[in-house]
């Protein structure tokens, strides 16, 4: 992987919240979902872009923030060796999440943006 960007992410801290989640699910039984590593307190476009450095993304408009972190989100997967994604907490914040399961829960960042465009922005 040739010019990683991970702008405002800290490897070092990611990777002990990913040690730290899959401890806690160790030995579960029950099925479990996407796991919350970290949310940013926000869902506005501008406070986003400023907590993670994303001063780069080509549009700061809602699709141009999910394409931005959709790629940001690929890097730091890849970089980790972990399915990492980002998507809306249940009280409106952007938050980085791990799939413990698949890829598939990647694709709710782009669902969720899609559904709760007005929230955001409001």
């Amino acid at each position: 992987m040739e010019a990683a960007k991970i702008y405002g992410l800290c490897l070092e801290r990611l990777t002990h919240q990913v040690l730290c989640a899959k401890k806690r699910v160790l030995g579960e039984s029950q099925s479990y979902g996407p796991i919350l590593l970290e949310s940013y307190g926000t869902g506005d476009l501008e406070d986003i872009i400023d907590l993670l450095e994303l001063y780069d993304i080509e549009a700061r408009t809602l699709k141009g923030l999910k394409e931005k972190l959709e790629d940001l989100a690929y890097t730091v997967s890849e970089l980790m060796r972990e399915v990492l994604f980002f998507n809306y907490t249940e009280e409106g914040h952007i938050g980085l999440y791990l799939s413990l399961r698949s890829s598939e829960d990647g694709n709710a960042l782009c669902e969720r943006m899609n559904t709760d465009a007005v929230s955001v922005a409001a």
